[in-house]
């Protein structure tokens, strides 16, 4: 377990068009944050769902418009401490039906997307390739 403090608070707006994923990860770059947390609410135009199975991430596509009802995540660098955005999203329809997974590349906003990112201060967290799962994961020790 690693334990720090909450730093800096930092809310920001993604734009139409903007693909989600690598927007945060660019605001989270400008903000200098390698450790933390995020969440979001907004829209999306459409959203490109990931789901982890046999070892490799697995994509789902919906067209919108659709209601970001919940999206959060958590942010960490690799061992070249490059910044790395882990995000889980939950969308609705305009029936209210909910879909949710992974974050992925190639979900772009719709109206607007509005971000609050909290720093973590006093914790180094890195994601370390795991070859059981063949997925980056936290190394805590």
């Amino acid at each position: 377990m690693l334990k720090g403090q909450a730093g800096r608070m930092c809310f920001s707006r993604v734009l139409e068009g903007e693909d989600l994923a690598e927007a945060i990860k660019k605001r989270v770059e400008e903000s200098d944050i390698k450790a933390g947390i995020f969440f979001l609410i907004g829209s999306l135009k459409e959203v490109v769902l990931g789901y982890y199975k046999e070892g490799q991430y697995k994509s789902i596509r919906l067209d919108g418009p659709l209601e970001i009802v919940s999206c959060m995540g958590n942010i960490a660098v690799d061992e070249k401490g490059e910044v790395m955005i882990h995000a889980h999203v939950v969308v609705a329809d305009e029936k209210g039906e909910a879909f949710g997974g992974h974050l992925m590349k190639g979900s772009h906003v719709g109206a607007t997307a509005e971000l609050v990112m909290i720093e973590a201060v006093g914790v180094n967290l890195q994601r370390i390739f795991d070859e059981k799962t063949k997925l980056k994961l936290w190394r805590l020790g």
